[in-house]
């Protein structure tokens, strides 16, 4: 393939980053720091656009999503840390080593096999302390649940069918729902996570993202309760003032309109 036009639009991207750095007030006065936060923002707005399947908005973020790379990059080149080059580099180096089977001469027979390969890799070759080292600690709990299993289980630490992954949350729930009747707050609650934790897993076993499951579900809520507040307004009234069987009736009426 005949990559020019791309590289061509990229240099451009970079010497307009440069112009800005050296021009504008705003992009001059950024850190390392200050842009953490319009990053973990931008990145949640690129999610918003997957799960919406919006794809011109995914345009839009990928490339907010760039703009915050090359401007890091940027800045590190400025105290001589890195470069965008060095960062292209790396992740090129990184994905020849940790694709054996594209590059290499391993033979690998599916998917799975692919992933327990990259978590040896990982440890092998780049020098990793633990296989759960590359999880944040700052991701949300549920996602960080979902990456440590993964991660386990690229290395063989893992229940042998989903079967065994449904009756483990069976017993959690068992476990909760014992210390909730025990009021035993402090306990119901570590039962609690167990219980979630065990789901999470039998999730990942029936190949379903919690995560994406879970905000379906949110979005779904959030329209459908919406629909509630509308058709009261439509009657001059406020959500507060419908009671709980009005509010119930518009609620199936919008499962009813597929909301």
């Amino acid at each position: 393939m005949n990559y020019q036009s791309e590289a061509k639009v990229f240099v451009e991207l970079l010497e307009i980053m440069d112009q800005l750095r050296a021009e504008c007030p705003w992009d001059k006065k950024q850190t390392l720091e200050s842009l953490r936060h319009l990053t973990i923002e931008e990145t949640y707005e690129l999610s918003d656009a997957i799960i919406k399947s919006d794809l011109a908005s995914l345009k839009g973020e990928l490339g907010d999503l760039l703009l915050h790379i090359v401007f890091y990059s940027k800045i590190a080149n400025e105290s001589r840390a890195f470069s965008i080059q060095e960062v292209i580099e790396d992740i090129n180096k990184k994905l020849i080593i940790r694709h054996p089977h594209i590059f290499g001469d391993v033979t690998v027979q599916n998917a799975e096999e692919v992933k327990e390969n990259w978590e040896k890799i990982k440890l092998q070759k780049e020098n990793k302390r633990s296989v759960l080292g590359g999880v944040p600690e700052s991701l949300p709990a549920l996602i960080k649940a979902y990456r440590m299993q993964e991660k386990a289980a690229g290395v063989g630490f893992d229940w042998k069918n989903k079967e065994d992954v449904w009756t483990k949350v069976e017993e959690e729930k068992e476990e909760f729902l014992t210390e909730v009747e025990n009021a035993n707050k402090e306990k119901a609650q570590q039962e609690f996570g167990d219980l979630l934790f065990a789901l999470i897993n039998y999730a990942r076993f029936i190949d379903v993202n919690p995560e994406d499951a879970l905000e379906h579900c949110n979005q779904k809520f959030r329209k459908r309760f919406m629909y509630i507040e509308q058709e009261a307004e439509k009657k001059g009234r406020r959500i507060h003032e419908l009671s709980l069987e009005e509010m119930d009736e518009y609620w199936n009426e919008s499962k009813s309109k597929e909301i």
